[in-house]
């Protein structure tokens, strides 16, 4: 029974990602291809839909979590700690180096999250031919 739990959480995950990822897009770009920048109860409208479906993202991951045998949960638990950790660290440590003055120049958020990912794949996939 414990796959078809697996299967099931996983595609469930996958859905509410999609959903989340489509709602960050309508919230980023709906101001200026659907409806006009002014217009900000839209804007606030598609942000807080897009926090709500957030939301039913995380208990989406945390079932995906409980659906896992315990080697696979402790792997992904593994890589999201050190995914955290290493934004964590980097973040903070760039929000030093701009306030020093040390940056030149200012770097786009979206670096972060993208930098977590890559992060998180590499620290997931070390873990399981770490336990193989």
């Amino acid at each position: 029974m414990q796959p078809h739990n697996e299967i099931k959480a996983s595609a469930r995950l996958v859905l509410w990602t999609l959903a989340w990822a489509a709602t960050l897009a309508l919230a980023k770009f709906g101001p200026q291809l659907l409806w006009n920048t002014p217009q900000q109860a839209a804007s606030w409208a598609a942000v807080a839909v897009n926090v709500a479906v957030g939301i039913g993202w995380i208990v989406a991951f945390t079932r995906f979590l409980r659906a896992l045998d315990e080697l696979q949960r402790k792997i992904t638990q593994d890589a999201l700690a050190v995914a955290f950790g290493v934004g964590w660290i980097l973040g903070f440590a760039y929000v030093v180096a701009d306030a020093a003055g040390l940056v030149a120049r200012d770097v786009d958020i979206a670096v972060l999250p993208t930098l977590m990912g890559v992060v998180f794949l590499v620290a997931f996939f070390v873990g399981k031919i770490r336990y193989r």
